[in-house]
């Protein structure tokens, strides 16, 4: 049996694997493009080909059930990938490539590539056009509609879903180029959406009615920067990463009432220097923040710092209240939860691994069980969106 008759058997085997009812589909998209170079961000020579690595969280420790090729980016907030609520599709976008006229650069890119999941191996069954910069993706709770935001032209793009077939379905217009749409969630109804705006420190709301998906002309602020974003799934609370202007402050995180009327921001805190990931356990009960820490900045910069940080936070009514933290890698970027919670990923892109914590109550315990990476891992999701 030649080496690629095996490796296709062995994809095979462990695609069909995960298909028991214990299994929870994480899918971490893996840029191979970007790295740092003591703080500065450097395009890599003749890189390989970007990955995507699936995963089941539903055993421990977590393993990995498939790999394939497929474009993304680091650019933008860790949420460029989603997975459906049945988990039969994932869904990647590419906010920047390389640019065609100089290898040493990249630029803004709108690639969005659909994965079908329950393919024995999982495969590539199409690929899309989003908008320029296409960054942070969702589907709604009823799997029928798909929001793109749009970093480089200030919108967000739609999409229907049938089966495994995407189809466009029109544009929202939220500002203008520079005001970097980077994340798009639906609540859990369907019925609207919050949009991060990092370019012009806005959150935006939109009405969703049926496939017709329009501003809701309600912008309100958060803090410096909002980029990453998470819902409950009870629709009770929105929780926004603000990542302030990487300059060594420490920046914070922001709670959104939901249920308000208006909504609004209740509650922020801070959280320590670019809050990259930011992640709400399936029971809405607690909030995992991954913060850079200093950890990409230059070993002279006195900002730096050898680790970035895992923070977890509680709730008092609105307010979050840190409970435990533990070092990570550097410019990490992701988090998922298995769905009982007691599981935590989180990507380290510049040490291309994901780290694999325990949550035990308020003990939290890294297992020491990394998932090597095929790229630096520059996004993770589950189906829990």
């Amino acid at each position: 049996m030649t080496p690629l008759i095996r490796a296709a058997v062995a994809a095979t085997a462990m695609a069909c694997a995960w298909t028991g009812a214990s299994a929870q589909v994480a899918v971490s998209a893996n840029d191979n493009k970007a790295t740092l170079d003591n703080g500065t961000n450097k395009v890599v020579a003749s890189p390989p080909p970007d990955t995507v690595t699936i995963i089941d969280l539903g055993v421990k420790p977590p393993k990995v059930v498939a790999e394939l090729n497929v474009p993304t980016s680091v650019v933008g907030p860790p949420m460029s990938v989603a997975v459906s609520p049945d988990e039969s599709l994932a869904l990647v976008t590419r906010a920047s490539k390389l640019d065609p006229a100089d290898a040493t650069k990249v630029v803004a890119d709108d690639t969005l590539t659909v994965i079908d999941l329950k393919a024995s191996p999982p495969a590539v069954i199409a690929t899309l056009r989003a908008g320029a910069g296409a960054s942070g993706v969702s589907f709604n709770k009823q799997g029928t509609l798909v929001l793109v935001a749009n970093r480089n032209e200030g919108t967000v793009s739609v999409f229907t879903v049938s089966g495994k077939t995407l189809t466009p379905a029109g544009t929202v217009k939220l500002g203008d180029d520079k005001s970097g749409p980077s994340h798009a969630m639906f609540t859990p109804d369907g019925k609207s959406a919050l949009v991060t705006r990092d370019g012009d420190n806005t959150i935006s709301l939109l009405t969703v009615d049926g496939s017709k998906v329009t501003s809701a002309n309600r912008d309100f602020a958060a803090g410096l920067r909002p980029y990453g974003l998470d819902i409950s799934a009870d629709g009770r609370i929105a929780v926004v990463a603000n990542i302030g202007r990487n300059l060594g402050d420490a920046d914070t995180a922001s709670v959104i009432d939901l249920q308000a009327k208006p909504i609004r921001v209740v509650e922020t805190v801070t959280v320590g220097p670019t809050p990259e990931g930011i992640q709400l356990s399936p029971d809405g009960k607690t909030l995992a923040v991954v913060i850079h820490n200093g950890s990409g900045k230059a070993k002279e910069s006195p900002f730096y710092n050898a680790n970035g940080q895992l923070l977890l936070y509680r709730f008092d009514g609105f307010k979050p209240v840190k409970f435990a933290q533990a070092p990570i890698g550097r410019w990490s970027q992701g988090i998922a939860f298995s769905r009982d919670g007691t599981t935590i990923l989180v990507q380290n892109m510049l040490e291309k691994d994901i780290q694999v914590f325990r949550l035990d109550g308020t003990t939290l315990t890294d297992t020491g069980q990394n998932i090597k990476l095929n790229g630096g891992g520059a996004a993770i999701r589950t189906a829990k969106d």
